[in-house]
């Protein structure tokens, strides 16, 4: 495995659309960055209200093993979702979870607290663009693809007439990580 190879997790319960957040990420990193990239989406039998994750995996080497093994970032929406999907995540993961959501998490890990849907509802008025905002949380959190690619595949993956609305909820995102980093540190 690459030392430049980077893991991430986004879980939720269907219908919450964490979904996008992987496809623009993994999209981001190989368009625009130029590196390998696979995003893996997972949803349980129970489609609409079910566990759901995407993982996705970056590298500067071709992806050999598709499946995660040593996951960076983890953020869940869902309290299922977290104990379904809590696995494979390096001893130094960063973890967010929606502390309305999420009520015990694993404090072996670095954990942060966000309201992510909250934040969405009350900032940016879509729920639907509560992936976009966690999207940006990530970025902020890990640096892991510039900024820059990821607005740029996020306009690219976004339906038409919603750029500004997107881009909205991405800084939203970047700005609340940022300011939990400085108080938090």
């Amino acid at each position: 495995m690459s030392a430049n190879r980077f893991e991430a997790r986004f879980s939720a319960v269907g219908g919450q659309g964490v979904m996008l957040a992987g496809d623009v990420l993994a999209y981001a990193a190989q368009k625009y960055q130029g590196r390998y990239s696979i995003q893996s989406p997972t949803y349980t039998a129970q489609v609409r209200g079910g566990p759901t994750k995407v993982d996705v995996i970056i590298d500067d080497e071709p992806i050999i093993y598709p499946k995660t093994t040593a996951i960076n970032f983890f953020l869940s929406l869902a309290q299922g979702s977290y104990n379904a999907f809590l696995y494979d995540l390096r001893d130094d993961a960063i973890v967010v979870v929606d502390p309305h959501l999420v009520h015990k998490w694993d404090p072996k890990y670095r954990t942060y607290e966000i309201p992510v849907i909250e934040l969405t509802k009350n900032h940016v008025g879509k729920v639907i663009m509560t992936s976009v905002v966690a999207l940006g949380i990530m970025i902020e959190l890990t640096h892991a693809v510039p900024k820059e690619f990821v607005e740029k595949a996020l306009l690219e993956k976004a339906p038409k007439g919603t750029g500004e609305l997107n881009l909205k909820a991405l800084n939203l995102g970047y700005a609340t990580a940022a300011e939990l980093v400085t108080v938090q540190g």
